[in-house]
């Protein structure tokens, strides 16, 4: 079963669109606090190799989530196109880093699909909601609050 928050006059949701590598990621704009550059991250010794560092934001200490590394993929050195997804998971605020934002868009209800499963049997579906499809491609939808797990989040607290 889907779970999207859908407007419910005409059953869309709306999705910031971002990559990593050459693959689109879609994930709701209501799970989004907002979308920052990347600035300098302060490592964390001894953190989970996907944890980036922290940053401070605007007087907050944030959590850095490297999205290449959470997903088992090469990492890629931080440049100008290098975005950080910031929101809320259990009243910690996480910054999610991918390589590129690209656009925001409406997908319908209609347009979105299960994942695979195929792709379900792994463990990182666990943060993937399912497949939208657009004029352009496919999307993999992502769902923030699962993108650490219950034992994680201690973690980056």
């Amino acid at each position: 079963m889907l779970m999207f928050q859908m407007d419910s006059q005409n059953s869309t949701i709306q999705v910031v669109i971002f990559n990593l590598g050459n693959e689109r990621y879609g994930v709701e704009t209501s799970q989004v606090k907002e979308i920052i550059r990347a600035e300098e991250i302060t490592a964390i010794p001894n953190a989970p190799e996907f944890i980036e560092g922290v940053i401070n934001l605007r007087g907050q200490i944030t959590t850095i989530i490297n999205l290449r590394k959470r997903f088992g993929m090469e990492p890629k050195p931080i440049d100008n196109d290098t975005r950080i997804i910031v929101f809320e998971n259990e009243g910690n605020t996480i910054g999610m880093m991918v390589d590129t934002v690209t656009e925001v868009k409406y997908l319908s209800k209609e347009n979105i699909d299960e994942l695979p499963s195929i792709i379900t049997s792994r463990t990182e579906s666990k943060f993937l909601k399912g497949v939208g499809k657009l004029p352009d491609g496919l999307l993999i939808l992502i769902d923030l609050e699962k993108v650490l797990s219950e034992e994680e989040l201690p973690a980056v607290s």
